[in-house]
């Protein structure tokens, strides 16, 4: 098999942002899996996690929010089969999760997104639902969802390629309760066949910028519409584009 490609790539600067209008009716619902006609491909899959309201943050994050419906957009021009969840619970994440391993098989391509906050704990990055209860580390484990332990869930499930979009390397309400700094994401465990996009590399958070959507998606996006190149081509060609620093950890 193919080695494993981490990639940890910040853009402070890419085109424009884009701007979205009124939201399509499948776009309001927390959860829904979102039709796509007969002709497309079935192979293809993808699990869209948009948390932009967490009750614990001082302010929505509203990049978040715009990122995962431009997402959802430009995945089903591609002829992915898209499960989109918007501020979902713990209950809600695990679903969809039990939902996508019940249709992957062995030719599945499968694209996870997950923006919001994310917690590292142990040498894992948890991603935090919404309904997350921290007050000390040992809260993460309990109700976060280990990034690392859903990619080798996937793999166990027998999915041929993991394609994987983090925008969680933010400071968040939850680390501050028990740490003096955030630490960002952890070095995600390599997997044979899984390409990983992070707004960060380990260990350091970034600030969210102005503009509709976050830099790493305007650069995601404008890949995927300027090319007719498979999704896993156009991964491998935003990780070999020049990466620039990121903040560091410290407040």
């Amino acid at each position: 098999m193919a080695a494993s490609i981490l990639i940890s790539l910040f853009f402070t600067g890419f085109g424009e942002a884009r701007r979205l209008g009124k939201l399509p009716s499948w776009a309001k619902n927390a959860s829904h899996l979102v039709d796509q006609p007969a002709f497309l491909q079935s192979d293809q899959m993808a699990l869209v996690i948009g948390n932009s309201s967490y009750p614990d943050a001082d302010a929505p994050l509203l990049q978040v929010a715009n990122d995962a419906i431009a997402l959802v957009s430009a995945l089903l021009k591609k002829g992915f089969q898209v499960d989109l969840i918007q501020n979902a619970t713990h209950a809600d994440t695990q679903s969809a999760i039990d939902r996508l391993k019940a249709r992957v098989d062995r030719n599945s391509i499968v694209l996870i997104y997950f923006g919001g906050f994310a917690v590292q704990s142990r040498g894992q990055s948890y991603v935090m639902p919404v309904d997350a209860k921290i007050w000390d580390e040992k809260d993460v484990r309990r109700d976060g969802l280990s990034f690392d332990g859903l990619l080798s869930e996937l793999k166990d499930a027998g999915a041929h390629v993991r394609l994987a979009v983090i925008d969680a390397s933010r400071r968040n309400p939850y680390e501050r309760r028990f740490r003096i700094y955030s630490r960002g994401l952890a070095a995600l465990q390599a997997i044979d066949s899984t390409l990983i996009l992070t707004s960060a590399e380990p260990d350091c958070v970034v600030d969210d910028l102005g503009g509709v959507n976050s830099p790493l998606m305007i650069k995601l996006l404008n890949e995927m519409d300027s090319t007719t190149r498979s999704i896993e081509e156009t991964f491998k060609e935003i990780g070999i584009a020049e990466s620039l620093p990121s903040n560091d950890s410290h407040p």
